[in-house]
């Protein structure tokens, strides 16, 4: 029997997806899918855990397609001296936000 991409062990949980595409944290997106405001490649999905490739499937809420997020990127930086690992200082001191240059992606200090 040949299995779909929706239900091939491969992929990311459909739940998952749509909270890494920001459309709604991972338990309301389990409310969406279990109401049928979900479909995979056309076909309404209602069953939790269902799985899917959001670079191959088609994945839409309430008929609008989702478009997948870039995987994320890591940057590795050797922080000076004087430098807050924050993104925003009251005090107004050099953040880490101040030092990748070209970096186009949002920042998430660690």
């Amino acid at each position: 029997m040949k299995r779909s991409s929706t239900t091939a062990t491969s992929g990311e949980r459909l739940q998952k997806i749509l909270s890494q595409a920001g459309v709604s944290s991972r338990r309301a997106a389990e409310a969406m899918i279990r109401t049928g405001r979900v479909t995979v490649n056309g076909r309404t999905i209602t069953e939790l855990g269902t799985r899917a490739n959001p670079w191959t499937d088609r994945i839409a809420v309430d008929g609008k397609p989702l478009r997948p997020q870039a995987p994320p990127v890591y940057i590795l930086l050797h922080k000076p001296v004087g430098v807050v690992t924050t993104l925003d200082d009251p005090e107004g001191r050099p953040t880490v936000r101040d030092l990748p240059t070209g970096v186009r992606a949002r920042v998430f200090p660690v």
